[in-house]
């Protein structure tokens, strides 16, 4: 009689994940170092470009600076839980094909797209995590929200849905990596597209309103970025929930559809990707 197979503990083997990332962190200090220096620098800048602006307006579209600085804080926060559970793994993924490696991944008895999603994890950028964080409370003390979001069941709800959202925006981008890293199956190298990401994700460090006040040109990017690959959407939707309050229910669910829908579309691009993969060996 066959013993039945036995299923890993996905808990455990991230839990190992984490302990061999900060393992090598802690080895090369001086890498380490450096990162956090340089997003805290890339963090400073954005903040000094909004002081300026708002030095001369008062509102952008219809964020004023406090309410600004919790967009920003979104923003940021969303990227650096990418950049540190995700980005590291997927941006590699086409040198797992180029050299091989994806062959042994294939062979583990545990997810591949799990495998080749979480195995690094970028500690450095939970200072970024820290500083979005902490940019985030600036806002909500600038606004006078504390008493109201954390004192009150309304309160308790808008943080809640907030942090469902920002869930919602990490796994959207994520699922958005995934199809991206699974045309390296076809194309053998895909920097190109990574560069494409990048691209595109920078319209997400501004609201989708100020899209709305421009020209046809502004609208087209606004209707694209929050209907067909909606980064806008995802983004601005949880801002407005925790900072203004704005509990615009649409948006809410095509958020959390996004991310859903995300998510089981790059799960299907990678399943059949990998059916189209030839072993290194063949």
């Amino acid at each position: 009689m066959e013993a039945a197979p036995v299923r890993p503990s996905y808990r455990r083997v991230w839990s190992t994940f984490l302990r061999n990332s900060l393992v090598r962190e802690m080895t090369f200090r001086g890498n380490f170092l450096i990162t956090l220096l340089t997003r805290a620098f890339y963090f400073a800048a954005q903040v000094t470009l909004f002081e300026i602006i708002y030095g001369s307006v008062d509102q952008v579209g219809d964020w004023n600076r406090a309410e600004y600085f919790g967009f920003m804080a979104t923003g940021l926060l969303v990227n650096a839980l990418v950049e540190t559970f995700f980005m590291p793994n997927l941006s590699a993924f086409s040198e797992l094909i180029r050299t091989g490696k994806l062959d042994f991944a294939l062979l583990k008895p545990i997810d591949t797209q799990f495998l080749v999603s979480f195995e690094k994890v970028e500690v450095a950028q939970l200072g970024q995590v820290a500083l979005a964080l902490g940019l985030l409370g600036y806002s909500i003390e600038s606004l006078d929200l504390w008493s109201e979001l954390f004192l009150t069941a309304h309160g308790l709800g808008r943080v809640a849905l907030y942090a469902l959202l920002v869930g919602c925006a990490t796994a959207f981008f994520y699922s958005l990596m995934i199809c991206l890293a699974a045309a390296s199956v076809s194309m053998g190298r895909n920097t190109g597209l990574y560069d494409f990401w990048f691209y595109v994700t920078v319209f997400a460090r501004y609201p989708r309103d100020i899209y709305q006040t421009g020209g046809p040109a502004a609208a087209l990017l606004s209707a694209a970025f929050t209907y067909a690959v909606p980064i806008l959407l995802v983004i601005t939707t949880p801002a407005r929930v925790a900072v203004k309050g704005a509990f615009e229910w649409p948006f809410v669910l095509g958020s959390v559809l996004a991310a859903v829908g995300g998510l089981v579309v790059s799960r299907w691009v990678f399943r059949r990707s990998l059916r189209g993969y030839r072993s290194a060996s063949s």
